[in-house]
């Protein structure tokens, strides 16, 4: 299949196996990823792990900046086969309709369950206790194309969206190319999505990334960790704030407002919730580096925390 042309639509680092093993394995004629960003205090444009890695390898890029309106050269290169994952903009059907094969997605979770940009913060985020990789077949709405194959992952109770990116990564990469084969032999099968059992994984808003101690614990622990090791969650104390990056569940319930820090040692800052209380063991101040609590307390005064509520 060297001689499959294939063109890769991708922008995150989760892509760039793919990417790597489409190099290495077929005729990859273009990489489609989004257009350089200006990040930092100087405002230096940034390119896309993706075409990092394309550059590398002196394949040619293409940065639309709106594919709606810029796809030509994209129709130009008439390739067999075009592959997308995690890209970042709605595919028009014009595209969808040019490859002899199709267009194909390998998507981060077991659809139709969390369709969209934020599949594997959004398992743990919700409490999942399995996620997996589908491939599909693309059509114009959001993940809703037929499924071609899918491959479960158990989520396990000390995941962070994190490793479990990580885990997920390798098994896209596995998955695609025992399923490409299928697609271009015509042995692949399609099965339709049940719209009735979706549910949505939108991109984490920076209000989302807040947590408020008026929830439960399993919740806010969920949340910790589900938005580890980007973009963090935070709650405010003293105006400031505070990034939360790992916690467990804690056993003790307290008659007090939920948020308010009632103990500080080398085990955690417990704060009280909704229905009993969360151990903080890794967190992060303004303008330092994240530390443990059980590091975190050799240079403060526990009196200046103790009996504060998060807001």
């Amino acid at each position: 299949m060297k001689d499959l042309k294939v063109i890769f639509m991708g922008t995150p680092e989760f892509c760039v196996p793919i990417l790597d093993g489409l190099i290495k394995n077929y005729n990859l004629l273009a990489v489609v990823t989004q257009p350089d960003k200006a990040t930092g205090r100087k405002q230096e444009l940034t390119y896309s792990p993706v075409k990092k890695k394309a550059m590398e390898h002196g394949i040619k890029v293409l940065q639309p900046i709106k594919i709606k309106e810029e796809y030509a050269d994209i129709i130009n290169l008439n390739p067999d086969i075009i592959i997308t994952c995690a890209y970042g903009q709605i595919i028009p059907e014009v595209i969808l309709k040019a490859p002899r094969y199709g267009c194909i997605n390998v998507h981060a979770s077991l659809l139709p369950k969390l369709r969209g940009g934020a599949p594997i913060h959004k398992a743990i985020i919700y409490g999942y206790d399995k996620t997996g990789i589908t491939i599909m077949y693309m059509d114009k709405g959001m993940d809703t194309g037929d499924i071609i194959s899918k491959k479960e992952l158990v989520i396990e109770n000390d995941d962070t969206a994190e490793t479990l990116h990580d885990k997920l990564q390798a098994l896209a990469v596995n998955l695609l190319f025992e399923t490409l084969p299928s697609i271009v032999n015509g042995t692949s099968k399609r099965q339709k999505q049940n719209n009735n059992e979706a549910t949505y994984a939108y991109n984490v808003s920076r209000e989302e990334e807040h947590v408020y101690f008026n929830t439960t614990s399993k919740e806010i622990f969920n949340k910790i960790r589900g938005l580890n090791s980007w973009p963090g969650a935070y709650a405010i104390l003293d105006d400031k704030n505070i990034k939360l990056w790992l916690s467990k569940i804690g056993t003790n319930k307290y008659d007090k407002v939920p948020g308010t820090i009632v103990s500080l040692d080398k085990n955690g800052m417990e704060v009280v919730t909704k229905d009993g209380s969360i151990l903080i063991t890794e967190l992060q101040l303004p303008g330092k580096r994240k530390t443990y609590v059980k590091d975190f307390i050799n240079g403060i005064k526990k009196e200046d925390y103790l009996n504060k509520v998060f807001k």
